[in-house]
């Protein structure tokens, strides 16, 4: 089963990051990789911007929406999703883990594992790495900025 883990650090407190990570709505504006919430195709998105585990959270890049379950929550630091819906993976699982520097920030460490689908899904481990490295990074770019 092919897998990636990648990390990246911030000066950011956990709280910040599990702010922007439990927020649905706020991935698009932190994330460069994503387009877009399709809130139509979510379910469950809290309201105040604290999502609860059965929500599905749906988004678009270019013409391709992609929905993942939030399947464990410990606040500040892990949350475990898995794929709701996606056209290149399935058994798609992820987890993002905070875990507080001695200087006070945080490093999140984001490792997920998958089958490929037929078609598409071969390409997967040489680009899902790089794309999530990216999400990392702009995680913590972002909540550095929040603070």
């Amino acid at each position: 089963m092919p897998r990636y883990r990648v990390s990246a650090t911030t000066s950011a407190p956990a709280e910040t990051v599990w702010s922007l990570l439990v927020d649905g709505r706020a991935w698009p504006r932190w994330a460069s990789g994503l387009d877009e919430l399709v809130e139509d195709r979510s379910s469950g998105l809290d309201p105040y911007g604290r999502d609860r585990v059965g929500t599905v959270r749906a988004f678009r890049t270019g013409r391709t929406v992609t929905g993942e379950r939030l399947t464990e929550l410990v606040e500040n630091r892990r949350m475990t999703y898995e794929d709701a819906f996606n056209l290149a993976l399935q058994d798609y699982r992820a987890v993002i883990e905070l875990e507080r520097t001695p200087a006070g920030g945080t490093i999140i460490t984001w490792q997920g594992t998958w089958r490929a689908r037929p078609g598409i899904g071969w390409l997967m481990p040489f680009i899902l790495p790089g794309v999530m490295q990216r999400m990392a990074d702009d995680l913590a770019a972002n909540a550095a900025g929040a603070v």
